[in-house]
């Protein structure tokens, strides 16, 4: 009965029914015929131990993000916990008020051997409320790619060559990317 009422709602050509009450109808329909099916008779190659519902849409999804493979051959990739050559690493954002003390915090963390790169992104402006007001400034946005093992020593050198008095360090892990690019990465940071 489910498989007629869905080919039924495909193919509704009533007069009596207005396009927008079938648009708002389909939705129903479509679940209905979810819940009667069973999505995992609708995907039976997906095998979840947990037994969860999956969706054609996402199955791709599903296969790359919970795949036991640590290397993707095809295209060069590798996460985190796959590479011998490689180290955990994290990006970290960290905000500065101009040009000039970007290119400077920039330049330190890359000598101190505390930053393999950072990539300076001028002209971004931030909204947010400090001492109990709102407020607006120009700023530049640096992104460093370095060691996870690095970030307390990154996060010193910032408390004490930046101007602001308590500076944005956001730490966001590196969960896998080109192997030649993270290996860069552990040998152009300091141990």
């Amino acid at each position: 009965m489910a498989s007629t009422l869905c080919c039924r709602a495909r193919s509704i050509s009533s007069p009596l029914l207005s396009s927008a009450a079938v648009r708002r109808r389909l939705p129903l329909v479509g679940a209905f015929c979810v819940l009667s099916f069973g999505l995992s008779n609708l995907c039976p190659s997906l095998s979840f131990k947990t037994g969860c519902a999956q969706s054609l849409l996402f199955a791709p999804l599903f296969k790359s993000k919970f795949s036991s493979q640590a290397r993707d051959k095809s295209s060069g990739l590798i996460r985190m916990e796959g590479g011998s050559n490689t180290v955990p690493s994290i990006v970290v954002y960290v905000t500065v008020p101009n040009q000039e003390e970007g290119k400077k915090l920039a330049k330190s963390l890359v000598t101190e051997k505390l930053a393999a790169c950072v990539n300076r992104v001028p002209g971004i402006e931030s909204v947010y409320q400090w001492q109990g007001e709102v407020q607006t400034d120009s700023e530049e946005l640096l992104i460093i790619k370095t060691r996870e093992s690095l970030l307390e020593a990154l996060k010193e050198h910032v408390k004490a060559n930046h101007p602001y008095d308590v500076p944005e360090v956001i730490a966001l892990p590196i969960t896998g990317g080109s192997i030649p690019y993270l290996e860069w990465i552990k040998n152009s940071t300091r141990d």
